[in-house]
């Protein structure tokens, strides 16, 4: 990032644990981040962005994370609809994006209901000449700060992509996200009442189906989260060296002595030195293919190989970043005591983040994917449960099903 951009994360950084403690949403900061063009990094250098490849993105949402997880996490559903631009087939409306992107606008999430079944209660309907949007969507992270929000509706009895201005009347988010950890995310409610939608900006999902696009953003908004993850070790290292450089005595000894000097201390640091390096480089080397994979479907000589191996590379990463990150944090607090936990420092919420985001995604589910794989030959399948005993897919696995 540039030199704005570092000021940016030094000033983030200093003012996390106090934003956190106070439930004070960082507006200023992710529009600080969206002038400086962190959300048009992947922009084409064609279409006038930077046009950097996803190791580096990841890169720096790493950095961003270590700074802030809640304003990474933030950019998750906005990266995501630039990186659908690159299966886009209508030249113009791959440019539109390009360009609200480049002029700094922020894309929301709007995905989950509080529903018995999978079958979306957001309706999309025609009334009077206009396309009318009605429903309550929940989860619905970063859309408190967006412009833009993606969300899915069912419409003409189909499931469809829906974008609309955070501008129309109707459009309603509020900060009601409960949970312990990610409390900044914006990750509350969002209801749409009659909402206007442009028809151009609505298409059923059936259009995107072509077997690359689903498995390749399903690894991609799994290594956003990743990525948050493996920023908060880092966090979670620098904290736990600020808070025990300065001190000069150990519980249980009389007089000065150094905690730094101390044995037990340096092995706890150490741990949490290696996890994050760990993390880091599993988050990044899942990066390369999924951008392996992306550059060959570009390329126009798509192989569903490279597919499957880059989401199955993401599942991998996660076996690794989410328990390695989660144990860290949580062994964090063996440096210093009681003093360790006064709320004023904030140390808690790096576990309290890293926690909540493991549960997207659930990675117990992703290593038995991953099973299924090594195993059977099984391609792994998001939207609908596996039976073992009744593969989806039934391709023979090979002695070289997981290079």
């Amino acid at each position: 990032m540039s030199e704005l951009s570092a000021d940016v994360l030094r000033r983030l950084r200093d003012g996390a644990a106090e934003r956190d403690r106070e439930r004070r949403l960082p507006r200023a900061e992710i529009r600080e981040l969206l002038d400086a063009g962190f959300g048009a990094s992947r922009v084409p250098s064609a279409s006038g962005g930077e046009g950097v490849d996803l190791a580096t993105l990841f890169a720096r949402l790493i950095d961003l994370a270590t700074a802030d997880s809640n304003v990474a996490h933030v950019f998750r559903g906005h990266l995501a609809v630039i990186e659908m631009q690159f299966f886009e087939a209508d030249a113009a409306r791959r440019a539109a994006w390009y360009a609200r992107a480049l002029a700094g606008d922020l894309v929301g999430n709007a995905q989950s209901e509080q529903t018995a079944t999978s079958d979306l209660a957001t309706t999309l309907t025609d009334v009077d000449g206009e396309l009318r949007l009605n429903g309550r969507k929940y989860y619905t992270t970063g859309s408190i700060y967006a412009d833009w929000i993606d969300l899915s509706a069912r419409h003409r009895g189909e499931d469809h992509q829906v974008i609309v201005s955070t501008r129309t009347p109707g459009v309603q988010s509020i900060d009601d996200w409960a949970g312990f950890g990610q409390r900044l995310t914006g990750s509350g409610t969002t209801t749409f009442t009659d909402v206007v939608v442009d028809p151009e900006l609505v298409r059923p999902y059936a259009l995107d189906d072509d077997g690359f696009r689903h498995p390749y953003l399903m690894g991609f908004f799994q290594l956003v989260l990743l990525s948050v993850v493996a920023g908060i070790g880092r966090a979670a290292v620098d904290d736990a060296v600020a808070f025990v450089q300065p001190r000069r005595r150990i519980f249980g000894y009389g007089g000065e002595a150094f905690p730094r000097e101390d044995p037990l201390v340096q092995s706890v640091v150490g741990r949490l030195s290696s996890a994050a390096f760990t993390a880091r480089a599993a988050v990044l080397e899942a990066a390369r293919s999924l951008d392996a994979a992306l550059d060959g479907y570009r390329a126009g000589t798509p192989d569903p190989a490279a597919f499957t191996r880059a989401q199955l590379d993401v599942y991998r990463a996660q076996q690794t970043v989410l328990p390695s990150v989660i144990a860290a944090t949580g062994e964090l607090f063996e440096v210093g005591g009681a003093s360790s936990v006064d709320v004023g420092r904030g140390l808690d919420r790096h576990w309290r983040n890293a926690r909540t985001i493991a549960t997207h995604n659930p990675s117990v589910q992703r290593l038995r994917a991953l099973g299924d794989w090594e195993l059977n030959g099984v391609v792994p399948l998001f939207n609908q449960p596996q039976n073992p005993t009744h593969p989806t897919s039934a391709t023979p696995a090979t002695s070289g099903a997981a290079s």
